[in-house]
């Protein structure tokens, strides 16, 4: 058996993919699309209508329903919650929260997320994909958020999973025109230019070309090259497909070369004789010191010797001490062994050379699941493919009633029967109605002038003549209607919310409104269990693994130095700006990176949904809420206004918060002045005592003064007494 090419590989893949169920699911999508969008007659059932002189319009119940449906589910943003593997990713999960938020917002992610439930009520699926756009932020690339139309992906037929996660392949199909396909791929024009064209017949599917015109655009089948021509249509294949892929984990010595040496032991020298002054100069200082001390006498002269000989030998210790941890790191520096981890083709190239293949220290093969995708042009022509750096399909399916096949039906389908008996009843009492207000005539031949009754028959009060000899027209009237017909368009528009499971109330069209808050959370409680438990069993899930494809996708793509941007509501009802910064390089001494802060691409952490963070809010319930815990004590009256809708409640927060400043300063200043009236009473009692001891103190001193005079007396007699002792010595002396 001759061996295919990639191109047909893929196509045969995608006749597979188009298989009869597809096909009947398919029609079935689209009829359930064009009752949403008001298309409930086809073109032979409005003919047929006409001939029968019956009314064509449509009352459509279904498209307010879907509304609902779609506004319950999407009211609020999906919030993915980052648990980290370890303690130490914690903070990386935050700001991986961070990095989700704004790659939602660059994607217009509410928009993205609103059209693919569209997609999941009216055709039975919707599709997430994520993306990298290489044009945003200068080139560097940001993750994006997409939706797919349902119609143009292909899955494996043979896929049980609701999502999908064990197809063997998932196929995105169009067909586009050949100028177009060279306008979004300008570097592969000459193969574009070599794939066969297909035309209008053979390029759309049998699936598409028994369903709806909508999936054959008219301005794609009618599209003109530059030069004025009708282009050709191709079929473009986007093929994603699960792989194993050999991996190897290296540890790898690395040899620097002659100037990385050079350049290392400079450094490590310089560093070496930076110490040495360093020491030199501390150990000078301490001699002086110990040479001070000897010369005031607070040590001997031995000690004095003993401890400059001490700080001399500590000088040269602490320098060889230095000098074997600078060679020790200039050796490790130099002999330095990394652990990195290359593709299988990769390590096969790089044993080839002898040299390379020496500085590898041990080298461990394994295999991980990969995603290879592969764009073709019909069955001839492969434009490009390469392996994504995720494990698990970028195209994120979200169905709505999950058949245990890749194709779902829609919340539509069920209600299409009823749709039709509504549309059908009402038609008949329209015409019946409009028999009864022009009436039909029996007559004899040329018995009345046919045109004067044609044209006044109906007219109030009109005076219509017949001939005499003839008997007089009788009108013909119609059968009263079946009251069965007003039963049915009442039942049938019950039924209709019964089957979606969403009642009058959800819209705001029934008479009985609760009175209320908690009347009205009592009939959204009752009355959406059931889309609720949609999305707990088959949206949140959904979403769960779309935050999972996108944080291995992110973590694959940022791996440089980057700052996002962040814009979010405040409580204020304004907004503030938030900057994450992730992988921040740490350099060595030698001014290498040698690791990064915030490193994000090698922080492990899980994705979870956060439940119910994209249903609607009940104000009532949440403002009572609010109100309770305000009168509890446990929030202020500026927290309970910022979750109020009342107007201008920005400039009411402000004037609250400067009155509550001014009020703290007014009590603050209170306090002070209670607290100097205090330290002043203080006072007053402490200088009445003070008076008291001061009296007692001078008293004290009057007898002091006295000791002292009478003391001073004594010695002023016994000096006199002693100076003339002295004299009459001295006279004694000259006198022998």
């Amino acid at each position: 058996m001759a061996r295919v090419n990639k191109a047909e590989r893929i196509y045969q893949m995608f006749n597979t993919a188009d298989c009869e169920e597809r096909t009947k699911w398919q029609s079935d999508s689209q009829k359930g699309y064009d009752f949403y969008l008001n298309e409930q007659l086809t073109e032979e059932e409005q003919d047929t209508l006409r001939e029968s002189g019956m009314p064509t319009f449509q009352i459509n119940r279904i498209t307010p329903i879907i509304e609902t449906m779609k506004y319950f589910v999407t009211a609020n943003n999906p919030k993915w919650k980052a648990v980290a593997v370890e303690g130490s990713d914690a903070n990386i999960a935050q700001v991986h929260s961070d990095i989700s938020e704004y790659c939602w917002s660059l994607s217009n992610g509410k928009s993205v997320y609103g059209n693919v439930i569209l997609d999941t009520l009216t055709k039975g699926c919707g599709y997430f994909f994520m993306d990298i756009d290489q044009d945003l932020d200068n080139g560097k690339g940001d993750v994006v958020f997409k939706k797919i139309d349902p119609y143009d992906v292909y899955p494996d037929p043979m896929s049980r999973d609701f999502l999908m996660r064990d197809a063997s392949f998932i196929i995105v199909r169009k067909v586009l025109a050949r100028q177009q396909l060279k306008n979004m791929f300008p570097e592969y024009s000459r193969k574009v230019n070599r794939a066969t064209e297909q035309g209008s017949e053979d390029a759309y599917s049998q699936a598409d070309r028994g369903t709806s015109d909508a999936i054959i655009p008219e301005d794609v089948i009618t599209s003109v090259n530059p030069d004025g021509d009708k282009d050709d249509l191709l079929s473009y294949h986007e093929c994603y497909e699960k792989v194993r892929v050999p991996y190897v984990n290296l540890v790898v010595r690395m040899f620097p070369t002659k100037e990385d040496i050079d350049n290392v032991k400079a450094i490590s020298d310089q560093k070496l004789e930076d110490f040495k002054a360093e020491i030199a100069v501390s150990t000078k200082e301490q001699i002086l010191q110990i040479q001070k001390a000897f010369e005031a006498g607070e040590i001997i002269e031995e000690r004095a010797n003993l401890e400059i000989q001490k700080a001399e030998t500590n000088l040269e210790k602490s320098i060889n001490q230095k000098t074997a941890e600078i060679n020790y790191s200039l050796q490790e520096e130099l002999n330095r062994v990394e652990e990195k981890v290359i593709s299988k083709e990769e390590y096969d190239i790089l044993i080839e050379d002898e040299d390379v293949a020496s500085t590898i220290v041990q080298a461990t093969e394994y295999f991980e699941t990969r995603i290879k995708l592969t764009c073709t042009l019909g069955s001839d022509v492969t434009l490009y493919e390469y392996i994504l750096p995720i494990s698990q399909y970028p195209i994120v399916p979200v169905p709505y009633l999950y058949t245990g096949t890749p194709f779902p039906m829609s919340a539509v389908s069920p209600m299409i029967g009823k749709q039709q008996e509504i549309n059908k009843a009402h038609q008949v009492m329209v015409h019946n109605a409009n028999l009864s207000s022009n009436l039909r005539w029996m007559y004899e031949e040329g018995s009345v002038p046919e045109n004067e009754w044609e044209q006044y028959s109906s007219a109030p009060g009109a005076l219509l003549k017949y001939r005499q000899g003839f008997n007089p027209p009788t009108p013909i009237l119609p059968a009263a209607i079946n009251n069965a017909f007003y039963t049915i368009t009442q039942e049938g528009k019950a039924d209709m919310e019964y089957i979606a499971g969403i009642p009058s109330a959800m819209m705001g069209f029934t008479q009985q409104q609760a009175d209320t808050y908690r009347g009205l959370l009592a009939n959204d409680e009752f009355g959406t269990r059931r889309i609720k438990a949609w999305m707990n069993s088959v949206l949140e899930p959904c979403l769960e693994h779309v935050g999972t494809v996108f944080k291995d996708l992110a973590q694959s793509h940022y791996q440089i130095d980057k700052v996002f941007r962040i814009v979010e509501p405040n409580a204020g009802g304004g907004y503030s700006e938030k900057e994450t910064r992730i992988n921040i390089p740490i350099y060595n001494d030698y001014g290498e990176e040698i690791n990064k802060w915030s490193d994000y691409a090698s922080a492990r952490f899980d994705i979870r949904i956060v439940a119910g963070a994209s249903m609607p809010v009940n104000r009532w319930a949440l403002l009572e809420e609010y109100f309770r815990w305000y009168q509890a004590g446990l929030i202020d009256d500026i927290a309970m206004l910022a979750e109020t809708d009342v107007r201008g409640k920005e400039n009411i927060i402000e004037r609250k918060s400067m009155y509550s400043q001014l009020q703290s300063q007014v009590q603050q200043l209170e306090e002070q002045l209670k607290d100097r009236e205090g330290t002043v009473e203080t006072l007053s009692r402490q200088l009445i005592q003070a008076g008291i001891r001061h009296n007692i103190d001078v008293g004290s001193m009057e007898n002091k003064k006295d000791v002292l005079e009478t003391e001073a007396q004594q010695k002023y007699y016994r000096k006199i007494l002693n100076d003339e002792i002295k004299n009459n010595l001295q006279e004694k002396k000259q006198d022998k």
